[in-house]
């Protein structure tokens, strides 16, 4: 069965309101990764934006929800801080995943089609027909 976090985007402060997030909740971040971390692309980062968020989670309570963020990069248009999130959805296999990303898309915005990441999950990104974002993902097992 699927479960679902919350997943917030910052213009730049990601890493300050996850420290601060960690002071309240407690615990450790389960991941913390820079913009910098990413494979070179054709498109190169800008040096001014590397050290920034690219991912962060942060388990929360012993139910196995997880706060997670980033910054958005250059490329995704600003909104308003505090509005910017995404619903992100975890599936229990490949099949869940592609069949939950497809119907959240039906009618919508595909912005990243499912596929296999340099991190290691199977990952896509859109928005539904009514606006909301959402991000869907399949952690393959680890070896």
């Amino acid at each position: 069965m699927a479960f679902l976090n919350v997943y917030l985007n910052f213009n730049g402060d990601c890493e300050a309101a996850f420290n601060h997030y960690k002071s309240v909740f407690g615990g450790e971040f389960s991941m913390m990764s820079r913009f910098s971390d990413m494979p070179p692309t054709e498109e190169p980062m800008p040096e001014s934006e590397s050290q920034k968020i690219l991912h962060v989670s942060l388990p929360v309570g012993s139910a196995g929800c997880v706060l997670m963020g980033s910054d958005c990069p250059p490329s995704f248009p600003n909104g308003v801080q505090g509005n910017l999130l995404n619903i992100s959805i975890s599936a229990d296999s490949k099949e869940e995943a592609d069949r939950l990303f497809n119907g959240l898309s039906a009618g919508g915005n595909v912005q990243m089609p499912m596929a296999d990441t340099f991190w290691g999950s199977y990952f896509g990104m859109c928005a539904d027909p009514f606006g909301v974002q959402w991000m869907v993902d399949y952690d393959y097992p680890k070896a």
